[in-house]
């Protein structure tokens, strides 16, 4: 016999052999019992063999049936399995970041376009936090933390320098009639972050300039807040280069001076010491890291 008996026919074949009965053969394949019935008759035409006895409660399978059987329900396998491999939908996998409130909005928000075009299957999930210093979540994967790296996990990688720049708005320092210097500036409104108060009297120190350390000021808990009360025309900020580079590109602020002050701490990648995303965690710490030399401001 040169040629094989047509896929329609083995599919029915398949069903009812595997059910013992037309009828259920027929209500997976979504045809009429008749239907599967006239199928099988044409194979067995066709191999001019009989494969089921006829009973009067469904059928059975002959000897030679049986032994047919098995090959072409082995045949349908491992078809299945060769689509399922070569064409199905890669598996997808989420990773749950965790992240500062001003990291997420400023940093990491923009650019997640970038590792999606790249990593269609991982499905991000971004939560933000203001003050972070644990994984008390078990639902995180990953935590984009601010310190020095000294935390009992044991896979953290640090994200790059930081350094500190003056900022404000065009119109603050237009409002100073001989143009705005540093010690006019830290004299007037400043916005401070929680936790970064001892920055001014750094960049006074580390620069020699004299100045008076700002004894009021507005207090924000994030970098976010505070660079959005500075582009709303209140006072001055030292806020971080990386957190005020897009405010500065779209000129809603300025940085008049060319003071930079390296901050004591940075940004660090830590995983979840529990996790078993390692591929999907990898990839992602190889794209931040490479994204935040990129994108690291000149």
């Amino acid at each position: 016999m040169s040629r094989l008996p047509h896929l329609v026919w083995l599919r029915a074949f398949d069903a009812a052999a595997r059910h013992g009965s037309f009828s259920a053969a027929a209500e997976e394949l979504a045809l009429t019992p008749a239907a599967v019935s006239q199928q099988i008759r044409l194979l067995e035409q066709h191999l001019n063999a009989r494969l089921f006895h006829r009973l009067p409660r469904g059928v059975k399978l002959t000897d030679l049936g049986q032994a047919y059987a098995h090959p072409i329900r082995k045949s349908f396998q491992d078809m299945q399995a060769a689509t399922n491999g070569l064409f199905r939908a890669p598996r997808r996998s989420t990773l749950r970041v965790r992240a500062s409130i001003s990291y997420a909005a400023l940093v990491l928000a923009p650019q997640l376009g970038a590792f999606r075009a790249l990593n269609p299957d991982i499905d991000i999930q971004l939560f933000t936090a203001v003050w972070s210093d644990r994984m008390d979540n078990p639902s995180i994967d990953l935590d984009i933390r601010y310190g020095t790296g000294d935390w009992p996990e044991k896979q953290i990688w640090p994200l790059g320098v930081e350094r500190g720049i003056v900022v404000c708005h065009p119109d603050h320092a237009a409002s100073f009639r001989n143009g705005p210097t540093i010690e006019a500036l830290a004299a007037s409104d400043v916005v401070q972050v929680v936790g970064s108060e001892l920055d001014w009297a750094r960049l006074s120190e580390r620069f020699d300039l004299g100045l008076v350390v700002p004894a009021q000021s507005i207090k924000a808990d994030s970098s976010l807040i505070a660079l959005q009360m500075v582009a709303g025309g209140q006072g001055s900020a030292l806020i971080m280069r990386r957190f005020a580079q897009r405010y500065l590109d779209q000129g809603l602020l300025i940085s008049p001076f060319p003071y930079e002050l390296p901050m004591d701490q940075g940004f660090y990648l830590v995983v979840r010491d529990d996790t078993k995303r390692s591929d999907e965690i990898e990839r992602f710490r190889a794209w931040l890291t490479t994204a935040v030399e990129i994108f690291a401001p000149q």
